[in-house]
């Protein structure tokens, strides 16, 4: 039962994106733009020891893009809440989690679009994959994998503001500096001393780290990161993909059922 309801959900986000296309264009858009400014205008600015800096920046961009993208759960449950269709979903006979689990699972295509457009975009403006093709894969399913997760503390947020406008902003506050102190746009080591130990173990800086290294965007030739986190980037977000998801899966589930009750 909740698999099927769950995937009715799941169903229901897609066709929303399907009749709102703005959604989607505006979604990818955005990281097309963070790509051309920095790899155009900063690019020549800033220095990458032994990678060019627009293969050091796509890794940057694709977190930046999932982690942004996973907001969608939270604004959509929020709109939901506003316009009385979660009311609606407590008439009816269907498990609580199946409305966060196919909200979420809907978001992951949102980002496999977003991914794709990114991918291309990245090739045009001189970005390879210079790892293995099982590698690249593995990069992508662990910028997935960590969105999916995240899309978890968004729907929490979402069932907690109750209102578009309030969750756009106070993920926005969140988001923003989670995903530029970090390594994402510049090598960590190149920060402040006290900025540098946050960007080192900052989830979204592994995640980057993860996808660089995938994909073969890194100097073969260069010390590894002090950091532990860095230097063993793969694990390191797979651990925080399963942290976030035991904290907030549940907390996400017993918001909507405290919600839906009142």
């Amino acid at each position: 039962m909740v698999v099927s309801d769950s995937m009715t959900i799941a169903k229901r986000g897609i066709i929303k994106i399907k009749r709102v296309p703005d959604v989607l264009v505006f979604s990818t858009l955005s990281p097309i733009m963070f790509v051309l400014l920095f790899a155009y205008i900063f690019g020549s600015a800033i220095d990458v020891p032994g990678v060019s800096y627009r293969e050091f920046l796509i890794a940057g961009i694709f977190a930046q893009t999932v982690v942004f993208g996973a907001s969608f759960t939270g604004a959509a449950l929020a709109e939901d809440m506003q316009k009385g269709i979660i009311d609606r979903f407590r008439s009816l006979p269907m498990a609580p989690s199946a409305v966060l689990i196919g909200r979420t699972l809907s978001d992951v295509v949102i980002n496999v679009v977003s991914l794709t457009v990114m991918s291309l975009t990245g090739l045009a403006v001189g970005w390879r994959i210079r790892g293995s093709f099982l590698d690249a894969v593995l990069a992508y399913v662990l910028l997935l994998l960590f969105a999916y997760a995240v899309s978890w503390i968004m729907a929490f947020v979402g069932l907690l503001v109750r209102t578009p406008e309030v969750f756009n902003n106070a993920s926005f506050i969140v988001v923003f500096p989670l995903t530029f102190i970090g390594n994402t746009f510049v090598p960590s080591e190149k920060l402040p001393s006290v900025l540098r130990v946050i960007a080192e173990w900052n989830p979204v800086s592994a995640l980057t780290q993860a996808s660089r290294d995938l994909f073969g965007n890194t100097d073969p030739l260069a010390a590894p990161p002090t950091a532990w986190a860095l230097r063993n980037p793969e694990l390191t977000t797979l651990i925080w993909v399963v942290v976030i998801m035991v904290i907030f899966v549940p907390l996400s589930i017993r918001q909507y059922k405290k919600t839906v009750s009142r």
